[in-house]
């Protein structure tokens, strides 16, 4: 009897590749979800250090630092250096996100970006909206950005948290959403919390704005050379009158998102290499050399922004951003009196985030899919439009930014909205959660032919 070899049906390659091309995203929720999660840690461990040790917290924060030399000497606080330093950074990776959506993610196309563009438009409106309705006239009107930012990584935890709840879909929906409300935030900082606009300076901006778009057509991979470009920008910038971390946004777009070269050219350069390397290792050659020039062609199917994005993507979620929630949400509660706890800002802020960012998204969401503009994200539920509309009131690393952008010599009103952020964020995960907690679970997806 002859014995037959098993032949097992080859997987199709279309889903093979469909898996391997969603493994970057599917990595960058695992990341946003813990870094959300150390968020958390940070603020409360912030919240903890203030009311126990005000003094300590306030001294660490407020202690002075001097970098430079000479005529180029800069002096602040360590508070300052997370705001307006480091935060530069973080915006720098928030610039290069959205060239990536918009070159080759979910913005690509129009009707992509559609139903998160609306979404985010309502997201943004009806939270000012409501603000304002709370603090027109008053001291706490110069409040009204605060409420128009989703923090991704929070919401990107909590959606992960429930994610047997939540369609894959809607994930991807509301990271789009986020992304139109941090250029939405970026546009607000740049335009209405600067100070007044110095010409000179401002022309020195786009003069080094100008070299890093000459820059980016040359297809200039160095990183040290993008540093310094981006460190003149945020020099020029800061003395401009705008804001100093818009230079991260602008150096974010500037950096190339394609390879340099073809892939096809790559390859046959590497198939001439290594046919190089096996005829030096058969005559017992060291070719290291020709090692070298290998992994340099295997770099030039990398573009820029891919490579800077993994470099400094961890370095964000699990180090600014944590410092930077560490060094903001110290609200110093036994201080607050009544009148703060229930002050305009307060309550403006946290009506903004929770109702507001609700209402505006599911109202602006749920009117484009009823008008036929586009259709639901994964065949959402109504119930589960609504879970992640309120899941997106959770506005945090940028809230508390443009908090002190709004308020830098107010701490009274800065308080205010710093406790309307914190308690609106805190309500909105929690109601969008038990919101999408009662919905039906997501169906499991079939196993594909050839799986186990």
């Amino acid at each position: 009897m002859t014995n037959k070899r098993e032949v097992r049906p080859q997987a199709p390659a279309g889903p093979r590749l469909f898996t391997i091309a969603l493994r970057p995203l599917q990595a960058f929720f695992r990341l946003e979800a813990a870094s959300g999660l150390i968020l958390l840690g940070c603020a409360v461990a912030a919240l903890a250090w203030a009311n126990l040790h005000f003094d300590s917290y306030d001294r660490t924060f407020g202690a002075p630092l001097t970098i430079g030399a000479g005529p180029i000497l800069l002096r602040f606080t360590l508070h300052q250096l997370v705001n307006d330093g480091l935060m530069a950074l973080f915006f720098f990776v928030v610039g290069m996100e959205i060239k990536r959506e918009l070159v080759e993610g979910e913005l690509r196309t129009p009707s992509q970006a559609m139903l998160p563009a609306i979404a985010a438009l309502g997201g943004m409106v009806v939270p000012a909206a409501i603000y304002l309705a709370f603090n027109t006239g008053g001291p706490g009107a110069p409040g009204w950005g605060i409420p128009m930012a989703t923090d991704i990584a929070f919401c990107v935890g909590v959606l992960t948290l429930l994610r047997s709840r939540v369609p894959h879909a809607l994930i991807v929906f509301v990271t789009a959403l986020a992304i139109f409300d941090d250029i939405g935030g970026i546009l607000v900082i740049a335009v209405f919390y600067g100070s007044g606009v110095q010409a000179t300076w401002l022309l020195a901006t786009l003069a080094v704005g100008g070299a890093a778009l000459a820059m980016s057509r040359a297809q200039v991979r160095s990183a040290p050379a993008w540093a310094i470009v981006g460190a003149l920008l945020w020099y020029t910038l800061h003395h401009s009158g705008i804001h100093a971390t818009i230079s991260g946004v602008i150096l974010g777009l500037a950096i190339p998102a394609t390879a340099r070269r073809r892939p096809r050219e790559v390859l046959h350069d590497l198939s001439v290499h290594a046919s190089a390397l096996a005829r030096a290792a058969a005559d017992h050659e060291q070719d290291e050399a020709a090692l070298r020039g290998i992994e340099g062609r295997l770099e030039e199917l990398e573009a820029p922004l891919t490579r800077f994005v993994r470099a400094l993507h961890p370095w964000m979620a699990f180090g600014v951003m944590p410092l930077f929630a560490l060094a903001n949400s110290g609200v110093h509660l036994a201080a607050l009196d009544a009148s703060q706890i229930t002050g305009r800002v307060t309550i403006g802020t946290l009506l903004a985030l929770f109702a507001g960012k609700l209402a505006g998204i599911f109202g602006f969401t749920l009117a484009a899919v009823r008008l036929g503009v586009a259709r639901a994200p994964g065949g959402a539920s109504s119930a589960k439009l609504l879970g992640v509309s309120a899941v997106a009131g959770i506005g945090f690393t940028v809230a508390l930014f443009i908090a002190g952008l709004a308020f830098p010599s107010t701490p009274r009103l800065l308080d205010e909205a710093k406790l309307g952020i914190l308690v609106g964020s805190l309500v909105s995960g929690v109601v969008g959660a038990l919101i999408l907690r009662a919905t039906a679970p997501v169906p499991a997806a079939p196993a594909r032919r050839g799986e186990p």
